[in-house]
């Protein structure tokens, strides 16, 4: 069990556990922050509990280009019914993200030191939000970390059919990025050509210039 103290280090990924718990404890400093991602490392942990470093063995990544969109997706699309904006709510859609019903269960892990955390990334320009909307009004969207051309996704929510998807498209077909990490297998993310990858394959990746 690897404890984290003030240095901003994280141990070699070989230490990690089978389900992919690499190390407990430190803060959420943005200086912390940016070393687990730019390490393939990520905070997941509930409010009470230590914080939990993970860096799973199998990756749910999408590569933008197998990106899959349903014809009954593609109608929605083309009904022009909704608008996409990108950075015009971060702070809205990390709420909803946090407080969203879900019936798969995620979401009460967002704890209020998180929210506080990646709200300071995002006034430093690392975090970013994809909002959608529908007649003015905020019904889903995502929010995540941007590290060297890779979209590292942290949580999505929707209080509409299909906004979610909406902001993840969006977010895909923007050309902005080689990969997007999805951090954990989805059924949700995988109907929309997301898979898993070993997690050497997706470090090599993020490693990348």
């Amino acid at each position: 069990m690897n404890w984290l103290t003030d240095k901003i280090e994280f141990p070699p990924y070989h230490q990690a556990s089978r389900e992919g718990v690499i190390a407990f404890g430190g803060d959420l400093s943005e200086e912390r922050l940016l070393c687990a991602y730019k390490n393939g490392i990520f905070p997941w942990f509930s409010e009470g509990e230590p914080i939990v470093w993970y860096c799973p063995l199998e990756r749910m990544v999408l590569f933008p280009e197998e990106l899959r969109i349903s014809k009954s997706m593609q109608k929605i699309m083309n009904k022009d019914d909704f608008v996409i904006t990108e950075n015009r709510a971060f702070k809205e859609v990390i709420f909803n993200c946090k407080h969203v019903v879900r019936s798969d269960g995620f979401g009460t892990w967002i704890t209020d030191t998180m929210e506080d955390a990646y709200l300071r990334l995002h006034e430093i320009g690392v975090a970013k939000s994809i909002e959608v909307w529908f007649r003015n009004e905020l019904v889903g969207g995502l929010y995540g970390i941007e590290i060297n051309n890779i979209f590292c996704g942290e949580s999505m929510f929707s209080t509409h059919s299909n906004a979610s998807k909406l902001a993840f498209i969006h977010l895909a077909k923007s050309a902005k990025y080689k990969i997007i990490d999805c951090q954990m297998y989805n059924e949700h993310l995988a109907s929309l050509g997301a898979k898993e990858i070993e997690r050497s394959r997706f470090l090599k990746i993020l490693k990348e210039k």
